[in-house]
């Protein structure tokens, strides 16, 4: 078997923001396998800044899992406990490698086109009117699960956005969503979230920053608005570990981001044990292009979750590659009259 790995550079259509900053581009690698005349595709989709691999020996561990490949995937992973992305791309490769197609990797209902999976319209930041556009025009898409990013601009003026909605919406017309990325302090957090629960909000994505365990947790405890873990989870890597931060915070959902998280297994490893302590999930893309996300679509399928997904992100860049993912009424689907052009030399 041989390996091969390859940096791309993904373009936004348009700059998009969080309270981390703004996006104009998004830098994501491929490794290819090569055995028996077959070919294999994954995507390591890091996020600089965000992601616990975002590490100076970040090729160099790339380069040093490629020239050791004959080690096999489940040694490999091992190896890479930290280095989520890496882990995944993995796992998407030796997949793709054994599929009769490179892109089909658990062939299901979805990828014979047969169902589809209800996904939530997402809403960037930018000024209020970038942001009463975008929901106008993810409401006439027929979505019925908006998530909007939060804490970057005027809190008053986030909230009138969210009555705006809710003077033309209700609850059962439109679930809304929230993602705070982390922007609000300890000392404001409580009394933002009694003021966003005038809205009928579903959830809440991390309203503080991660590593704040007792906080958070006392957070969760009082809330007026489900709170979902998404950024807390990056960088916890053994399942004892895992078990101890739901058991600390008690969360009333937990995020997953397979490319943050360890992949397929390590999102696994966060599902069983958030179910075993009756913790509620949903699974997010992470950018990455639709190689990644195709991967990941096809998994949550399999999970048969019924909630509104994190997948609509594949629209989002000018240079993506083409695949059968289609945006629809609210929810992915794979349209069978389309065809990868995956045209990376790696």
């Amino acid at each position: 078997m041989k390996a091969s790995y390859a940096k791309y550079n993904l373009q936004f259509k348009r700059p998009s923001g969080t309270s981390r900053g703004v996006m104009t581009t998004k830098e994501t690698w491929f490794i290819q396998l090569e055995a028996d005349n077959r070919k294999g595709i994954g995507e390591c989709g890091i996020l600089r800044g965000l992601s616990v691999d975002d590490r100076p020996d970040y090729e160099e561990k790339l380069k040093s899992t490629c020239e050791n490949i004959q080690l096999g995937l489940n040694r490999l992973l091992e190896d890479l406990i930290e280095f989520p992305s890496i882990q995944f791309g993995l796992e998407m490769a030796f997949k793709s490698l054994k599929s009769e197609s490179k892109f089909e990797l658990f062939p299901s209902e979805f990828t014979l086109g047969k169902d589809h999976i209800p996904i939530n319209g997402l809403v960037w930041m930018g000024d209020s009117d970038f942001m009463k556009q975008q929901v106008k025009s993810k409401i006439e898409a027929g979505f019925d699960c908006i998530k909007l990013k939060i804490g970057a601009i005027d809190f008053q003026t986030e909230l009138d956005i969210l009555k705006g909605i809710r003077d033309e919406f209700s609850k059962s017309d439109i679930e809304l969503r929230v993602d705070a990325n982390g922007a609000f302090s300890t000392s404001e957090a409580l009394e933002k979230l009694k003021r966003l629960s005038e809205y009928d909000l579903h959830s809440i994505e991390q309203p503080i920053k991660p590593k704040q365990c007792d906080a958070m947790a006392k957070l969760c405890e009082v809330t007026p608005i489900p709170i979902a873990l998404d950024e807390e989870l990056i960088g916890v890597f053994q399942n004892e570990e895992k078990e101890k931060l739901l058991q600390i915070i008690s969360p009333q959902y937990i995020i997953l981001k397979p490319s943050l998280v360890g992949g397929f297994n390590g999102s696994q490893e966060w599902i069983n044990t958030s179910e075993s302590l009756g913790i509620s999930w949903w699974i997010t893309s992470a950018l990455e292009s639709n190689v990644g996300l195709n991967a990941i679509a096809q998994w949550t399928y399999t999970l048969q979750n019924g909630m509104p997904q994190g997948l609509g992100t594949g629209s989002l860049f000018t240079n993506n590659f083409h695949s059968p993912l289609r945006v629809k009424n609210g929810t992915l689907q794979y349209d069978l009259t389309q065809d990868w052009d995956f045209n990376l030399r790696l």
